[in-house]
């Protein structure tokens, strides 16, 4: 199977929660499909439709802190400047400092089913960011490969279909979003996902009778883990 593959790494980066408003903002600890949404979309320059489109990630970072951020909240005034008539004028607002989650040193890998947007990839159209605009990425590696079906692979650092909490207790159950509907005021659509970060094997999936079988699985060549195995492709999908 023919995928395209990006390698990016920038300094900073954070996923905020979107429930929360006030005092502190936890990122997630892995990008949202939303969001890699917004970046295949930022290289293309253009919004494209999702469906029949497949991705995969895998995301590392090296430290996650805290820091203090400060945003003001200006109040809009009418003021007369002498000689002048009635203009518009803006008032200072008052600060509301809050905490934020930042991960240190993140190196993104994605995966795409559609190896024809490589050129995007090698020049894309608008500035390479992973969520805010001040997380700016580099691409180190924008290359087409051929995944290979294999009967196990490794996973680690990796976003998974919330089905596999049913196969193994690794992995933390969360609440992302999915989509941004761009038609629709960007009203966002959620969907549960397992975050795993650390290393599992698919021969150590759990298994019950009467379980419905994974998709196949599919192994990136060019990451061998040792042992003949090699790091896995689980593809998902924004629609």
């Amino acid at each position: 199977m023919r995928a395209l593959k990006i390698v990016a790494e920038g300094l900073t980066a954070s996923f905020r929660y979107p429930h929360f408003m006030m005092g502190v903002q936890p990122t997630f600890e892995m990008p949202p499909p939303a969001t890699l949404y917004g970046h295949v979309a930022s290289a293309l320059g253009e919004w494209f439709d999702p469906q029949g489109v497949r991705f995969a990630v895998r995301f590392e970072f090296r430290r996650r802190q805290a820091d203090i951020e400060t945003t003001y909240l200006l109040t809009p005034a009418t003021g007369k400047l002498p000689g002048e008539k009635t203009v518009p004028k803006v008032l200072e607002g008052n600060p509301n400092p809050f905490h934020r989650e930042i991960l240190f040193f993140p190196r993104l890998t994605l995966y795409l089913n559609r190896p024809e947007w490589a050129e995007a990839f090698l020049h894309p159209r608008y500035a390479v960011c992973l969520g805010r605009s001040q997380d700016l990425f580099n691409y180190r590696r924008v290359e087409v490969i051929e995944l290979q079906p294999a009967e196990h692979v490794v996973l680690e650092h990796t976003l998974l279909p919330y089905a596999y909490a049913a196969y193994t207790a690794a992995g933390q159950a969360v609440l992302m979003p999915r989509f941004l509907d761009y038609q629709n005021k960007r009203y966002p659509i959620f969907e549960r996902y397992v975050v795993l970060h650390r290393r599992l094997h698919t021969r150590n999936l759990i298994r019950y009778e009467g379980q419905p079988m994974l998709d196949p699985w599919w192994a990136d060549p060019t990451e061998p883990v040792g042992e003949g195995d090699y790091l896995g492709v689980v593809w998902l999908k924004w629609v």
